[in-house]
């Protein structure tokens, strides 16, 4: 069911989603959590589809905030606030509001968001493009307890890492993050069926990927070995290569879905390792909403030698991809960066690793 609100208040949305409720007949509130999508009108609809997806998981009330701005300076336009409510239908398990601001209100979105939340639940802000420099002291995302951020959506996706580093506050995270979690878990597994040493590491993924970094990185923090950056053409992150004192472990996804494990003395398997969508990554993001410290300190530790090594790649001439983070989760994410060009041959840059703990 949708009800059309035009020049209307927080209080006529509430009052519209409890006749929605009732007109559908489930007049009872099931939902666990509030979230707040904040993006434009060009990506709304990828993002509520999205998020209707990941509602079959958690049921919840989906807010989508467009701030409609005037293109010309010179036209003032008048403060306005039309709602699109959704309730059953296209809207999943939860209910969904579409808000669309106009003048002034533009610059006060929390005061119309604040309204329209779920009373003791927790609230979760994501931004699937133009995200904040400050996602914590931002006027939206102070209201919520997670805050999502996607790196690759960025001009700079690479360096962007070096801003979520410098703002970062617990409750803080990002889709980049997000697509390299079955890479973090296949490589944990295949280390623990070993009694070995790494030696040495190698992530190989299309360049300016911020989830080939942030897998990098994270294997730098973990081991405490160099491990060395290799650009390929795609798609996402393609390998992982370990050096171990008992042989090589190797993980390799050339096609994006299916990879193959390699431990010396065993057998090569086949393992399903498919790009994801970002209904899944968003599903697997509010099943947490304790603060991810792994992701803090990996942050923290790689993003210095990150900043230094990313100023003296060469200008890339094919396409460049993210590590099994990003791509292997979302083939909309993933590829987001296709239409940039990589170098002709693989470059090669390394994480410094850190000093081994007592």
């Amino acid at each position: 069911m949708n009800i059309d609100l035009t020049d209307t208040t927080a209080s006529r949305i509430n009052k519209a989603m409890v006749e929605g409720r009732r007109a559908i007949g489930s007049p009872a509130v099931g939902m666990v959590l509030t979230l707040v999508i904040v993006t434009d009108e060009e990506n709304a609809y990828d993002a509520l589809r999205a998020a209707s997806e990941a509602s079959r998981e958690h049921p919840s009330r989906t807010l989508v905030v467009i701030r409609r701005v005037s293109r010309s300076p010179r036209i003032r336009t008048t403060s306005r606030l039309d709602a699109e409510v959704r309730v059953g239908g296209e809207a999943g398990t939860g209910e969904t509001v579409i808000l669309r601001l106009y003048g002034e209100v533009v610059e006060h979105a929390q005061s119309v968001v604040l309204p329209l939340l779920l009373p003791d639940a927790p609230v979760v802000v994501w931004w699937p493009i133009n995200s904040p420099a400050d996602p914590a002291r931002d006027p939206l995302g102070a209201l919520a307890q997670r805050r999502i951020t996607d790196a690759y959506s960025a001009e700079q996706p690479v360096a962007e890492l070096t801003s979520r580093a410098d703002t970062y506050a617990p409750g803080d995270t990002d889709l980049s993050w997000t697509r390299i979690t079955p890479w973090r878990s296949m490589l944990a597994a295949a280390l623990d069926q070993i009694a070995c040493t790494v030696t040495a590491a190698e992530v190989e993924g299309e360049e300016y990927n911020p989830s080939v970094e942030l897998l990098a990185m994270w294997l730098a923090e973990r081991l405490g070995t160099p491990v060395t950056r290799t650009v390929s053409s795609g798609p996402g992150l393609t390998a992982v290569r370990l050096q171990t004192d008992c042989g090589p472990i190797g993980l390799d996804r050339p096609d994006g879905s299916l990879a193959t494990l390699s431990i010396a003395g065993q057998p090569d398997r086949a393992v399903a390792l498919k790009r994801r969508e970002t209904a899944e990554l968003i599903a697997e993001e509010l099943r947490r909403l304790d603060p991810d410290d792994i992701y803090a300190s990996v942050l923290r530790f790689g993003v210095k030698g990150l900043a230094e090594s990313t100023a003296s790649v060469p200008a890339r001439t094919e396409a460049a991809g993210e590590p099994g983070g990003s791509p292997d989760d979302s083939a909309e994410g993933e590829g987001a960066g296709d239409d940039k060009t990589p170098p002709a041959k693989p470059a090669k840059k390394s994480v410094p690793a850190r000093k081994a703990r007592t």
